[in-house]
């Protein structure tokens, strides 16, 4: 348990890199795919869940790039955290093909996908709370914890609009 409160090891990380092209990419160019009506329906966020969603992406982000701990690659049970959120990413990767395939209705949007409910806000969100645990990295945690309760949130939010 001592070791989840551990400072990390700073420097850039190469997995955290990797994660975030996969995160960014697709919002990339879901930014020019934006499905009809979106505009409207996120004017009226929760200011609250939108500040923890800032907060959360800003946090992770960061965490991410700098915990070398990340980039430790080794034969032990722990590695199922890092295989695991891997996995989510790249169901999330097919999430957004998948989306981008399709109409680009806010149905789509908050679709879910092989049966993860939001697919496009609880996937990522999963995959960042497993890198934490991989890294032992207890910050990393909690910024994933505040990234889903404002991200889901709003998601959820959304879905109940349609």
């Amino acid at each position: 348990m001592k070791e989840y409160f551990r400072l990390p090891k700073w420097d850039i990380s190469v997995t955290g890199i990797v994660f975030l092209v996969m995160l960014f990419i697709p919002n990339i160019i879901w930014s020019k795919m934006q499905p009809d009506g979106y505009e409207e329906a996120s004017k009226h966020e929760n200011k609250v869940l939108l500040a923890l969603e800032r907060t959360g992406e800003v946090l992770v982000s960061v965490l991410v790039l700098t915990d070398r701990r990340l980039d430790r690659l080794s034969a032990s049970p722990r590695t199922g955290y890092l295989l695991t959120a891997l996995v989510l990413m790249v169901l999330y990767e097919l999430y957004w093909i998948k989306y981008f395939r399709s109409s680009h209705t806010l149905a789509d949007m908050y679709s879910d996908y092989c049966g993860f409910p939001l697919a496009g806000a609880s996937l990522p969100v999963f995959a960042v709370l497993l890198l934490g645990v991989y890294a032992c990295n207890v910050f990393l945690i909690a910024a994933a914890i505040i990234l889903g309760i404002g991200h889901i949130g709003i998601h959820l939010m959304h879905r109940k609009e349609i």
